[in-house]
């Protein structure tokens, strides 16, 4: 049995007719059940801090996830915390999040752009999850510098993840997904209910006014990109230029393990022994064998002459 559940000492379990009676025949009356003969929780450890709400931008909701109110922090934070580990397995490329250190409620993140309208573009955002995660509303998820983005609050910066999560799901919708989401939205343009109207107008009437503004708006971030975080926090991604002694050497170990990772990879595709198809052929044994030289004095693996 779970040693976290415990049992009321009026819950044992059913005596038969035999311990019921004893030895003169009489009949022992069962004390009567009580309401309080059901499963408890233990009672909450002493000198644990809950999880701590963070000051969000967006408007809070009052936790209805039917879990009791003592435990609903700890339930909160294990929830966070499976779903911070499912970021990791999947691995969204050039997308980096780390959870704030005053609150799992607050995520930093940072998105980079490799090719597109939005080539090298480097976005760093914050990700603000409901206190009734995961029965409220999505998360919400925004830019520190508002991005050029039909999809983007051009004010606030926040990206209008409700346009791809009408209603968040339990057990279905995951931050992962509202990660990729971001990412995609910069590959694949939307302009349907825009945020930003301006983008929307530009992007389906003058394309290259859209490009030139978008632009504008990838140097906007990246020259705001050494700039000390908004938000105090030991956790919040910052950035630093490039310094040799500082850096070099994490460049060579990530370098070097680069190469052993493939050299490794490489070595576990080689493929030893012989091949009997011909170039081009998808039929077996097509290869023609080549003979053995006469001087030949051991045996060919191509026939089957022996000297």
């Amino acid at each position: 049995m779970n040693s976290f559940w415990s049992m009321s000492t009026s819950s044992g379990r059913k005596r038969s007719e035999s311990e019921d009676k004893n030895v003169t025949g009489e009949v022992k009356a069962s004390p009567p059940r009580t309401a309080s003969a059901k499963k408890q929780l233990p009672s909450i450890p002493k000198n644990v801090v809950p999880i701590t709400k963070p000051v969000s931008p967006v408007p809070s909701v009052q936790s209805t996830n039917g879990t009791h109110a003592s435990y609903g922090p700890f339930y909160l934070e294990y929830s966070l915390l499976a779903e911070f580990t499912l970021v990791v397995k999947q691995r969204l490329p050039g997308v980096y999040v780390q959870p704030s250190y005053q609150s799992a409620l607050m995520w930093f993140g940072v998105i980079f752009i490799r090719n597109g309208l939005y080539q090298d573009g480097v976005f760093k955002f914050t990700v603000y999850i409901p206190d009734n995660y995961p029965d409220g509303d999505c998360p919400h998820l925004l830019f520190d510098i508002p991005v050029f983005h039909p999809l983007v609050d051009p004010v606030t910066g926040e990206l209008d993840v409700k346009r791809a999560f009408t209603r968040w799901r339990r057990n279905h919708n995951h931050i992962w997904q509202v990660l990729m989401y971001a990412r995609r939205v910069f590959y694949k343009i939307d302009t349907t209910s825009p945020l930003n109207p301006e983008a929307a107008v530009l992007y389906e009437k003058d394309v290259q006014l859209f490009k030139s503004k978008v632009v504008d708006s990838v140097r906007l971030c990246n020259s705001h990109l050494f700039d000390q975080p908004k938000i105090a926090d030991p956790y919040a991604i910052s950035f630093s230029p490039w310094n040799p002694a500082v850096h070099e050497e994490a460049r060579e170990k990530m370098l070097s393990q680069k190469k052993k990772s493939e050299d490794q990879h490489g070595k576990g595709l080689h493929v030893s022994g012989l091949s009997w198809w011909s170039p081009g052929s998808v039929q077996p044994f097509s290869k023609k064998r080549n003979p053995c030289t006469p001087n030949s004095m051991k045996c060919c693996t191509h026939c089957d002459v022996r000297k």
